[in-house]
């Protein structure tokens, strides 16, 4: 790995001076206190009194001794002159006459003062221990452990050596624990796995791609045929047998960057790799790729079953809207004959003859068949358009029934059952079921899924277990083994000893009470006084309402009123719309780079600091195409160096990670703080984006509202 990844800037400023100290600083590092104040006064000539209390404090602050103490700042000099009652700190200039002065009170510093040289024993040891526990059990990066490093020789008084010596340092154990790392997962596979991870960079005979990009690719659309693309490429992730294996003592951090680095490199680049390197890349790409593909396969489904549902009631509101002329027909006609039986003077005995006289039998029979049929239950979610979408179900739902293996919490075992009842079915054509568990079936899919016989129909009960099933996922009633999003939120939790050696900090942490009884009664209580404040105040509240239509009482909270646009503000809109100009988004971005230099935090995947001409228009172009969900294709221009396909397919795959956007939306943020017109509009809690719903102009599988909010 390189070492070369300080900046020109980073390494002029390794134990220099950058800026004069601060208040806090000066009071931490250059005062001088009474023991300071004796060990100095041992030395005569003020000169010499000067220039051993500027090297002490020097190393206090920069962990280092400056060859030329001239470099100080002069406020400095002039602060530390004033302690020592020195009234011209220009005596220092006789102090840098003799070399073997300057290195003799070095000496007497650090003996004085326990200050060790780098390469003593045991703290050059201590040092590679701790940095190479940070390497093996992180993925930070090396500027980082740089800094942890010179902290670090601070805090424990060793001098710092050369910026050289703590890079090449630094370089050298990023290397031994990337060894290490790979070195291990490469003994995981056995001979036949390892073969099927070389097959993953071959390309099949008649196709385009290799098989290794192929499973890069996850599902982009909602529908049952990329669900069934989902699943398969899950099984075949999942036929290689690597969830077997035994990764404990692996660095789950360090697994997700090999394989977000098997996911981002090129195939031919990976193939020319060593054999323990490329086994280890791939290793960790087929097991992170794994649980991705299993995540990614579960949540196309869980759109889909969405997809269905508002499909089914789309479909139902259509047909609703076309039968109102019938249903509002045969209501007045029933509403006449109901005001012939609500008249008091309408004699009983003749009643009926009453009602036919008005309204033919055949007329009042035919107006009570067309409500039943019409007329919709209150409890009804269009469960009959659901039931229509049965063909539509049936293409997915074997493969769904094989390849997902669900396991269930107490409250999901019945969905369970139902699964495992349909799937003991798959490939038979039976249209009723015997002796289906019928533990799930809920009162508004009763009349579908039983016929008039009381047998039970399998399409009515597909389409409930498809609903409960959804239910039961996002309840985790259902979830899945070897799933990230969608598995047992239990398993992430701590167990056994392990809670118990982190029960106490972690509740005083969070403010609760280590006794759980305690910590119960606590939350009863608050819950017992929200519930009498609100009661308290909830008659006089015409805003809230109890409804008792339906068989359960339900809440109905009034919405607010819309506040009209004072003239004023129109005025001020339009006056705004007129005041900015047209401007195209590409210069915008790039105006936006030359005033804040956000383009400077996307650093080299390799640290190595690798730089091109004209890459923030590289960058900005591909921060665009990828904002816009436009690909490189509207930006690349083949007569600009910095937009040709090959620089921006080489900007995407080594400056966009997580940690260079955070960086950059950070630099952003602190900018955006420093505008004079930012402060009139908050504290910037709440951004500009907030609630805000875009319409795309595909249905894709990141076109739906964030799961976050």
């Amino acid at each position: 790995m390189s070492d070369d990844f300080l900046t020109s800037e980073q390494t002029e400023n390794y134990g220099r001076y950058v800026a004069e100290p601060n208040e806090v600083q000066l009071a931490r590092y250059f005062h001088l206190d009474e023991r300071d104040l004796a060990f100095i006064n041992q030395r005569r000539g003020k000169h010499n009194r000067l220039g051993i209390a500027l090297q002490l404090t020097t190393a206090r602050f920069l962990g280092t001794f400056l060859p030329d103490l001239l470099q100080i700042p002069s406020f400095i000099r002039f602060y530390i002159a004033a302690q020592l009652n020195i009234s011209r700190p220009e005596i220092l200039s006789r102090y840098a006459e003799r070399d073997n002065t300057r290195w003799e009170h070095q000496g007497l510093i650090k003996l004085y003062y326990d200050y060790h040289d780098f390469g003593d024993f045991p703290w050059s040891f201590r040092l590679k221990r701790l940095l190479y526990t940070r390497a093996w059990l992180s993925n930070e990066r090396p500027g980082l452990l740089f800094d942890f490093a010179t902290a670090w020789l601070l805090q424990n008084k060793i001098l710092l050596p050369a910026a050289s010596t703590l890079t090449r340092l630094i370089g050298e154990v990023r290397e031994r624990a990337s060894r290490r790392l790979w070195r291990r997962l490469a003994l995981l596979p056995d001979s036949w796995q390892k073969t099927q991870l070389d097959g993953l960079l071959e390309i099949p005979e008649g196709q385009r791609m290799s098989v290794l990009e192929e499973m890069r690719k996850g599902p982009v659309t909602i529908s049952g045929p990329s669900f069934t693309d989902a699943l398969e490429r899950y099984t075949r992730l999942r036929s290689m047998e690597f969830s077997r294996l035994n990764f404990s003592g692996l660095p789950a951090i360090q697994l997700r960057n090999l394989a977000r680095y098997a996911g981002m490199a090129s195939v031919k680049y990976i193939s020319r790799m060593p054999d323990e390197r490329r086994l280890a890349v791939l290793t960790a790409f087929v097991k992170a790729q794994e649980i991705s593909a299993l995540d990614e396969a579960v949540d196309v489904l869980d759109m889909l079953i969405l997809d269905i549902t508002r499909s089914a009631k789309n479909i139902g509101q259509k047909k609703r809207l076309r039968t109102l002329k019938d249903l509002d027909r045969a209501a007045l006609l029933l509403a006449r004959a109901c005001t012939l039986l609500l008249d008091e003077n309408t004699d009983e005995a003749a009643l009926r003859q009453a009602i036919f006289r008005r309204i033919p039998k055949d007329k009042l029979a035919e107006s009570v068949g067309k409500v039943n049929e019409l007329a919709r239950p209150q409890d009804t979610h269009f469960q009959d358009e659901m039931v229509e979408q049965y063909g539509r179900v049936k293409r997915f739902l074997s493969a769904m029934l094989r390849d997902l293996h669900f396991q269930a919490a107490p409250a999901g075992e019945h969905t369970l059952s139902a699964i495992h009842y349909l799937a003991e079915l798959s490939g038979s054509k039976k249209r009723i079921l015997d002796d289906a568990p019928e533990q799930i079936i809920s009162g508004p899919w009763k009349r579908l899924v039983y016929d008039r016989d009381g047998r039970i129909l399998r399409a009515g009960y597909s389409l409930c277990l498809l609903e409960r099933l959804q239910d039961s996922l996002r309840r985790r009633d259902l979830w899945l083994e070897n799933s990230d999003r969608w598995g047992d939120p239990r398993q992430k939790l701590l167990q056994g000893a392990e809670w118990q050696a982190q029960r106490i900090p972690v509740c005083r942490a969070l403010g609760h009470p280590s006794d759980g009884t305690k910590a119960a009664e606590q939350l009863a209580t608050r819950l017992d006084d929200t519930w009498k404040s609100v009661a308290s105040r909830f008659a006089c509240n015409a805003a809230v309402s109890i409804s008792n239509e339906g068989k359960h009482p339900s809440l109905t909270i009034s919405s607010l009123d819309k506040l009209d646009e004072p003239p004023a503000l129109i005025q001020l809109n339009r006056r705004v719309r007129e005041l900015i100009p047209p401007v195209d988004l590409t210069e915008l971005l790039l105006e936006i780079d030359a005033r804040t230099g956000f383009t400077r935090e996307f650093s080299h995947v390799s640290e190595s600091g690798a730089r091109a001409q004209d890459l923030q228009v590289s960058l900005c172009a591909t921060l665009l195409a990828e904002a816009c969900n436009i690909g490189h294709e509207p930006l690349i221009k083949h007569n600009i160096p910095a937009l040709t396909r090959h620089r921006l397919s080489w900007v995407k795959q080594n400056y966009l990670r997580a940690e260079t956007l955070v960086s950059a939306n950070a630099r952003l943020v602190d900018f955006q703080s420093t505008l004079p017109l930012a402060g009139y509009w908050g504290g910037g809690e709440v951004a500009s984006a907030d609630g805000m719903r875009f319409v795309t102009p595909v249905k894709t599988v990141n076109s739906g509202p964030n799961r976050k909010y």
